[in-house]
């Protein structure tokens, strides 16, 4: 069987290694010219451990069974895995009640090791941190996402499979034996097509005449890090309680695998799919993003929110003061604007922000219609997940 994938960020070569594992014929299109190149390779490097996705859901099921296995993964091929634990404070009274039920949620998702702190507790794990309590989660981890992408890519070429860079998918049709792809100046002929195109899925869902009840709306997460003379105020990583109406889990502090600290994100919308900064505006995909009604409805129910996003993204003090309600010794001097990354945020038509994994079957095509975070920690849950569904020979 041909299964041709579109996507090489962690997710689609994931997919990718799991399709050639059960000896299918395996072709993977992007239209950039290294992998990893956009969500992927903006990640933050958390490897989540699944305290706050509802119970049963994929997020909750495919984080937990997808953690477990990317720490195997990266063992066996030396990557890099650290274990520095996750805070999840509760800077004000008010938040506790939202404390105890992330604690509840973790126990009921099997997350291990999880304790409830108080405020002497907490400063046990992180000294230059406050707060009222907090939950912990020793097994959090960070990793570099990156890596492991260039890893999962050289295990389908080693398994025979094919990473087609720079070849960008213009044009998709279903055919009596299966699909057919114009991509870059090929023409593929694949048994099943899966698209894990993250900020491009849109385009793809377009092209297999899927549109769906759902739009990707692109969020860009800006980020400081913590100057040299202030990486030592974070051990690990530092995050609020976070909004239940919001997929996004605030600005946090976060220790990455090569030693920087990372202030972010917020959540502002991008005027581009591919908009990493407010210089990055393309008309074309404004008109899309605004005028899918679900994009319209969010702006209405949250606007207010994102007025106080957009200017946490003006006002260098606003991610400041975020970072200090924490570790309220950070000063001015301490941060330093970098670089941040776009998520592909799936929007329903009546306005709802999608909280769970999506993941649609068209005939012969396969379309991952929302995999925002965890998506990086459960690639290799999802990818069996995927396998199933696609009914490969070979899977069970």
């Amino acid at each position: 069987m041909k299964i041709g994938i579109i996507g090489a960020g962690i997710l689609g070569l994931a997919v990718a290694r799991e399709m050639a594992r059960t000896g299918a014929e395996v072709t993977v299109l992007d239209k950039e010219a290294e992998v990893a190149a956009h969500q992927t390779g903006h990640n933050s490097g958390v490897v989540h451990a699944g305290i706050y996705y509802t119970p049963g859901s994929l997020k909750a099921t495919l984080c937990r069974d997808g953690m477990a296995m990317l720490r195997e993964y990266c063992f066996e091929h030396r990557l890099p895995y650290e274990e520095v634990g996750k805070l999840v404070i509760a800077s004000t009274r008010a938040e506790r009640d939202g404390l105890r039920r992330i604690a509840d949620r973790a126990r009921e998702n099997g997350v291990p090791g999880i304790a409830e702190l108080d405020a002497l507790g907490l400063r046990e794990i992180e000294p230059d941190a406050v707060g009222v309590g907090a939950v912990y989660s020793p097994h959090t981890a960070i990793t570099d996402f990156r890596a492991v992408a260039r890893r999962l890519a050289a295990d389908v070429e080693e398994t025979g499979g094919s990473v087609r860079l720079s070849h960008p998918v213009r044009a998709l049709r279903e055919t009596p034996g299966g699909v057919e792809v114009l991509a870059g100046t090929g023409r593929f002929r694949f048994d099943r097509v899966i698209s894990c195109a993250g900020l491009g899925t849109d385009r793809v869902a377009a092209m297999a005449k899927a549109g769906g009840d759902v739009r990707i709306v692109p969020f860009r997460g800006e980020y400081y890090r913590l100057a040299e003379t202030a990486k030592g105020m974070v051990r690990g990583l530092i995050y609020p309680v976070p909004d239940p109406r919001y997929p996004f889990l605030g600005v946090h502090l976060t220790r990455r695998i090569d030693g920087e600290v990372l202030v972010g994100p917020n959540a502002v919308l991008a005027l581009a799919l591919e908009g990493y900064s407010w210089r990055e505006i393309s008309l074309r995909d404004l008109r899309q993003i605004l005028t899918w009604p679900g994009t319209r409805r969010m702006a209405a129910t949250h606007w207010r929110t994102g007025v106080k996003e957009v200017y946490g993204s003006l006002a260098r003090r606003a991610f400041l003061s975020a970072a200090r309600r924490y570790v309220p010794a950070l000063t001015a001097k301490d941060i330093v604007r970098t670089e941040g990354g776009v998520r592909a945020q799936a929007v329903a038509r009546d306005g709802r922000l999608l909280d769970d994994f999506a993941i649609d079957a068209h005939g012969p095509i396969v379309l991952v219609r929302n995999a925002p975070s965890p998506a990086a920690t459960s690639s290799l849950a999802i990818a069996r997940h995927i396998a199933l569904t696609v009914r490969l020979p070979g899977t069970s």
